[in-house]
């Protein structure tokens, strides 16, 4: 059996053109020879009078055989079925036909009114009769049998036959060219999508199929694939780019790591070597690994924070108010640096759904990246406002600022708008980008644009609880 679409097209096509010519030429045939066997039939019924007067019966029917066709019989039957006296047949006088029609070998029930009609096979260059039967009291009870021959009614039903065949051959051919053609026509587009499929799965998903209208069942189909292999692009562009950010981030945190591993080695090998004899390099040895083990754990927490907010884990979803967190945040600010002016504007209470922690760690990071990147005289002034169902957490400092290409990676994991700043007063990079995971958490946005006069603002977009 084909696979092919167009060969089960074609199939299908031509196989219900000739059943339904068959049913047709069936129901044709059957009508028509339903038809002309009536009107024998009806010879027949309506001959009884002239069969009787053919035969010898009184009246004026004797003349009246010539209302029967050439060939017809009439035969007087005893009631065994023997024949008396010669068959009677209408034919031209010089024929010499000896065709008649095959006695039954017992004669059917009938009457002088309905008369039993029946088939009879025949002889002499006849090959059936179409006979009626019946009693008669004009012959002192025997039978009359009145045949009629069917050659005109077998001939014309044979050459109807052979016109059906002929005609329902020609029809199933011309049909299966034309569908063959249509076909191949039809679905020459899901060729082209064939060929540009092929392309795709080669690896080029930036090709797209045609038709893409909506204006056919196939262009329809072209949209659909159009709009999957967009979505297949863009999920493949986005594994790339994770892929290339955990490759980055792997890079980055080995680098970040291998400093205070180095470092904690060394130390351990000078206490090792000479503790003993320097009780005051043991101290420093000592002191050192415990600040660089602090670091190193910092730093792994924040990547696990990172991690866990990456894989898109639930964060609590709790009534958070951000004027208590951006006053909490000030203060500990002042705790850390009592001599600088970091000043905020929160005059209201403001309230969103989300993480207490997380939300506290985003601004306080975000406070510590002023302190820590600006002047210890810069002042830093921190503002929090409500508009159009939004909160906005403001940092302004008002140091050196940000170059346009740092301001577009600062929130990238490990990265450090001056690359040659001490990891022991700078960090390893992570606290921006876990403010934009926090946020991005959130359903919010974090952005960085340049102070007016210099410096850098920080603002966190966050939605507002509905009451």
């Amino acid at each position: 059996m084909t696979r092919s679409l167009s060969g089960r097209l074609l199939i299908g096509i031509v196989s219900l053109v000739v059943l339904g010519l068959l049913v047709a030429d069936v129901a044709t045939y059957t009508a028509l020879q339903s038809f002309m066997l009536g009107r024998v039939d009806s010879q027949l019924t309506n001959g009884r009078p002239a069969a009787v007067g053919v035969l010898g019966g009184p009246g004026p029917e004797r003349n009246a055989a010539g209302q029967f066709p050439i060939g017809t019989v009439v035969e007087l039957l005893r009631p065994d079925g023997t024949e008396i006296g010669n068959p009677l047949r209408y034919d031209f006088p010089s024929s010499t036909s000896s065709a008649l029609p095959v006695r039954p070998s017992s004669l059917p029930s009938g009457s002088e009114q309905h008369p039993a009609l029946l088939t009879l096979a025949g002889t002499g260059g006849v090959s059936q009769y179409r006979a009626a039967i019946w009693p008669e009291d004009s012959f002192q009870g025997d039978y009359v049998l009145l045949a009629i021959p069917m050659n005109d009614v077998n001939a014309t039903l044979g050459q109807l036959l052979q016109l059906e065949v002929l005609i329902s051959l020609g029809v199933v051919a011309a049909t299966a060219v034309l569908a063959l053609i249509i076909i191949r026509i039809g679905l020459r587009p899901l060729q082209r999508m064939a060929g540009v499929a092929q392309d795709i799965a080669a690896g080029d998903l930036t090709r797209r199929v045609e038709p893409a209208t909506e204006d056919t069942e196939i262009g329809r189909l072209g949209i659909a694939l159009n709009g999957m292999l967009s979505q297949i692009e863009a999920a493949f562009g986005e594994r790339t780019r994770s892929e290339q950010r955990l490759r980055r981030f792997i890079a980055d945190a080995s680098h970040e790591l291998r400093t205070p591993l180095t470092s904690v080695r060394g130390y351990a090998e000078m206490l090792r070597r000479g503790a003993q004899e320097s009780p005051e390099d043991a101290s420093v040895a000592r002191r050192r690994i415990e600040e660089e083990s602090m670091r190193m754990s910092l730093m792994v927490d924040d990547m696990l924070v990172l991690a866990r907010l990456g894989q898109g884990r639930p964060l609590e979803q709790a009534p958070v108010d951000l004027q208590s967190i951006a006053r909490d945040a000030v203060a500990d600010a002042h705790a850390v640096a009592p001599k600088r002016s970091i000043t905020l504007d929160a005059p209201a209470p403001v309230v969103v759904t989300g993480d207490d922690t997380r939300l506290r760690q985003a601004m306080g990071n975000l406070i510590r990246n002023a302190l820590v990147h600006t002047p210890s005289e810069s002042p830093i002034e921190v503002a929090l406002e409500t508009h159009d169902g939004l909160a906005t957490m403001s940092v302004v400092d008002h140091g050196p600022g940000l170059k346009p290409d740092d301001a577009g990676r600062v929130f990238e994991a490990f990265y450090r708008a001056d690359p040659s700043r001490s990891r022991d007063s700078g960090g390893a990079g992570l606290g921006l980008s876990i403010v934009a995971a926090v946020v991005d958490a959130h359903g919010g946005s974090v952005k960085v644009t340049e102070t007016p006069g210099g410096g850098a603002t920080f603002e966190v977009e966050l939605p507002i609880s509905k009451a």
